[in-house]
């Protein structure tokens, strides 16, 4: 099937345009020129940009791979018996990939090509634009698989793989000539959900090389890459994996002035952390070799592969030991006295586990924080005027003695600090109403500190959603009423910290009370009294506030947790599912999409939003949506497409939310349709902590 790359629909295989929305199947636009050029095009036609694809492909060696069973944490193996043929996998994928059609330049001859054929073929191909192609005979292109859809950006010789040792690994990288074409991985995994939902059940059919790394993709994305396919032929197993090689090196940004000693810190405590989890899987290899490790556009560390363990000598930690002191030798960096004590009781196995590996880590980074303190603190009195006998006796009083601990002891829970705060609103008028009742209100303040510490931010943002409801304008009325009232109140109202539940119920009465107010004097009844839905976020540094009331939603969506509705919709099918009715009866009810709350039609008694909290540890994306754009499970259906990818610094918010609103034109479109994105970007403090 082919995935519409602008609504995510699927097309059969011989589309050149999406059934949905006319999206063109065999052309994609150059992202320096906006030129349309071909599908499986390497470089832009008109500007010369790269257009292409490119995926790095293992090819592995059979039998190390596939005859021998893969360790899995759950207790599961996975052998040759489970392996499929790319035959077998064609067949469970029920012809997700077939022979190329005009979405490429090759033609397939009707007699399909042999497994040992494919890594080399002839083939007479037109003439090709790509640069990288002029570099070799056009009329040998080399195709890593028989559908002859990955091509060789460099020929391979398969004598070279004919020849090599068992187990053996070789790596090249490819064009996806079909990129817009689902992989049979993805078809199988699909498969696999459905037959068994459970993530601790095998992946039968996927080659041995590839479990580990779905295995820890859910917990461990993005610092272990991700793979696209994967399939065995021949005796080789080969898959895909997305190319880091334009990934930062660690050793690179490891000297840099700019990183203080506690980011540093912390980043040895995520390879103590990641080595407990690639231990099961025999890979803890992939944190030895050096130029394996990379770091993304945020800072967030990430292996460019993994690497098995050896067999006959596996890894310890005194390798690690050696390895990070290997990193600051590399950089020239001066390490603290006690890292270097750390290094030498892991060579000495002195240091036995990760758990007082992470203690020792967590000690050095606390007693660095109080030093920078104290040096901070000497900086300001050198300043500031002589301070009073009851201000010293303050500062002489002693500290907590932290020390190191045992495997018994407390584990340190580092709090989190704002990296950066990123937001952005659209709303629309839809397909069929002929004006537009939502309402939304963004109200954010971004401080940037700088002490001898280092740099922090202080940061406090609004965000205010509201979908009106009533007669001729007067939705519009109440929404745009609410969206004022509560950016007044809470401009008097929010102080230093983040408002209390209290002072957040309060201002939502008040704003009922209002738009109540409006509609008694006006003598509106029934349909004609107007009201409004609302969806409301507060943020301040790392502490989240909201509040809802009604069927706008908000919705979070992090790495590790996927996507998450924050918010319970008011409405009379929710209603009488909380008190027990099943969900196909309670929305089986002709009211059952009737609102159960709204702000305005009804006194303040009859309005209870509901408010929570939260304190965000990891980079997280809000939304924040009226019921054009949530309607239909849009959202749920399409977030890993449209949203996943905002969770990167990269991602432009603007074009995200407009290709946002346009998917729900096209799939919606009934309805007005709002939506507010807020991308929160977060690190450990190691100056503040925190003991469970």
């Amino acid at each position: 099937m082919l995935i519409c790359p602008q609504c995510h629909f699927e097309n059969p295989n011989t589309h050149k345009f999406c059934q949905r929305c006319g999206t063109s199947l065999i052309h994609k636009l150059c992202p320096e020129c906006d030129t349309q050029v071909p599908v499986n095009a390497e470089t832009c036609h008109n500007c010369g940009a790269f257009t292409g694809t490119v995926w790095w492909a293992m090819i592995a060696k059979e039998p190390e791979y596939g005859v021998t069973s893969t360790p899995d944490p759950e207790g599961a193996s996975t052998n040759s018996e489970s392996i499929a043929s790319p035959a077998d996998l064609e067949s469970s994928a029920q012809g997700t990939q077939t022979k190329e059609s005009e979405v490429t330049s090759a033609e397939i001859p009707d007699d399909a090509k042999t497994d040992s054929e494919a890594f080399s073929q002839e083939t007479d191909q037109p003439e090709t634009t790509s640069e990288a192609s002029s570099a070799y005979n056009v009329h040998s292109i080399a195709y890593l698989d028989a559908q002859q859809r990955y091509r060789l950006i460099e020929p391979l010789n398969p004598d070279i793989l004919a020849d090599a040792p068992a187990g053996s690994e070789t790596f090249v990288k490819v064009l996806d000539c079909q990129p817009f074409q689902k992989s049979l991985l993805e078809a199988l995994l699909e498969q696999q959900s459905e037959k068994s939902p459970s993530q601790s059940s095998p992946i039968l059919g996927i080659p041995a090389i590839a479990q580990p790394y779905l295995a820890l993709k859910q917990n461990h994305y993005p610092t272990v890459p991700e793979v696209h396919d994967a399939w065995q032929q021949d005796n080789q197993s080969v898959m895909l994996l997305e190319d880091r090689s334009s990934w930062q090196l660690l050793s690179d940004l490891w000297g840099s002035e700019a990183l203080s000693t506690l980011e540093l810190l912390y980043w040895l405590d995520e390879m103590a952390r990641l080595w407990q989890a690639l231990e099961p899987w025999n890979c803890c290899q992939s944190l030895l070799e050096i130029t394996n490790l990379r770091v993304d556009e945020d800072q967030v560390l990430g292996l460019e592969r993994l690497y098995h363990d050896p067999e006959d000598e596996p890894p310890l930690l005194e390798d690690l030991g050696q390895m990070w002191r290997l990193l600051f030798n590399q950089s020239q960096r001066t390490q603290l006295t006690s890292l270097g004590t750390v290094f030498r009781q892991m060579c000495t196995e002195e240091i036995t586990t990760i758990d007082q590996l992470r203690s020792e880590l967590e000690a050095i980074a606390h007693a660095e924080e109080e030093a920078q303190e104290e040096q901070a603190t000497a900086v300001t009195l050198d300043m500031a005027e002589p301070l009073s006998e009851e201000a010293m006796s303050f500062l002489e009083m002693p500290t907590a003695d932290v020390g190191s601990y045992d495997d018994g002891g407390p584990t340190v829970v580092l709090p989190m600090q704002l990296l950066s705060l990123d937001d952005v609103g659209c709303t629309d008028i839809g397909r069929q109403r002929d004006h537009n009742e939502d309402c939304f209100g963004i109200q954010a303040q971004v401080k940037k500190h700088e002490t001898p510490i280092g740099r922090t931010l202080d940061a406090r943002g609004l965000y205010i959603l509201c979908d009106g409801m009533g007669g001729h304008a007067a939705g519009e009325v109440a929404s745009s009423m609410a969206v004022e009232k509560l950016e007044a109140y809470f401009q008097d109202h929010w102080q230093d910290e983040l408002p209390t539940e209290e002072t957040i119920h309060e201002a939502v009465r008040l704003t009922n009370q209002d738009i109540y107010d409006v509609n008694q004097q006006n003598a509106r009844s029934g349909s004609g009294r107007m009201g409004t839905t609302l969806a409301m976020m507060l943020i301040q540094n790392t502490n989240v506030a909201i509040a809802h009331v009604g069927d706008s939603r908000l919705y979070r969506l992090t790495r590790k947790g996927g996507l998450e509705q924050l918010t319970v919709d008011h409405e009379v099918g929710q209603r009488e599912m909380k008190r027990g009715v099943e969900e196909a009866i309670a929305y089986s009810r002709p009211d059952a999409y009737q609102l159960t709350q709204a702000l305005g039609p009804r006194s303040d008694q009859f309005v209870t939003p509901d408010i929570n909290f939260l304190e965000l540890n990891e980079d997280t994306l809000f939304i924040l949506c009226s019921d054009g754009l949530s309607d239909n499970e849009l959202i749920e259906n399409n977030w890993q497409t449209h949203l996943a990818p905002l969770l990167s610094s990269r991602a432009n918010l603007e074009q995200g939310i407009l290709q946002l609103v346009d998917l729900a034109n096209e799939q919606n479109g009934h309805d007005n349709i709002t939506a507010i994105l807020i991308r929160v970007k977060v690190r450990p403090n190691f100056q503040q902590r925190s003991w469970s």
